[in-house]
């Protein structure tokens, strides 16, 4: 048997684009916000381009159809958005606030110090939370939107 060709958006650096906007709530004590905006943008373009992609692979492996198709882009593009984008730029964000407010009431240190302190927790958080996260979205799309099309754990490929 031959070697399955790796997955772009899965098993390259190309991942990592899907982190965008967890540095950017990380960075958000520091940047100016339309950088911020501008990683959820980046985010969401993985998504979609995930999404895009494992629709691809399913209408190859399924050409006549069309369901499978379909729900491969509303899985991967659901799972995407909430594992990738949705909760982790939420959890981040209420992580880099919370802490940035309990340093300017717990500690002396100054403004830049808090912030830039801020963006390391932030940034320190970020391999921690996606394990958790993943599971839960699993868990969350296994036990709701999976159960209409019966197709439980990983989002649908074309394997």
């Amino acid at each position: 048997m031959g070697q399955e060709e790796p997955d772009l958006y899965r098993d390259t650096w190309v991942r990592y684009l899907g982190y965008a906007n967890e540095v950017g709530e990380s960075f958000r004590p520091l940047v100016p916000v339309p950088v911020v905006w501008a990683s959820y943008g980046v985010a969401t373009a993985y998504v979609t381009a995930d999404a895009i992609d494992k629709g691809r692979k399913a209408a190859a492996a399924h050409p006549q159809d069309p369901t499978r198709v379909g729900v491969a882009v509303v899985d991967t593009f659901v799972w995407q958005s909430l594992a990738s984008v949705a909760i982790p730029g939420f959890t981040i964000n209420r992580l880099c606030a919370a802490s940035l407010a309990l340093l300017g009431s717990l500690t002396r240190w100054p403004l830049p110090v808090r912030r830039w302190t801020t963006t390391a927790l932030g940034l320190a958080a970020i391999p921690l939370i996606i394990t958790p996260i993943d599971r839960t979205v699993d868990f969350l799309m296994d036990s709701s939107l999976r159960k209409l099309y019966g197709t439980p754990g990983e989002p649908p490929t074309s394997h």
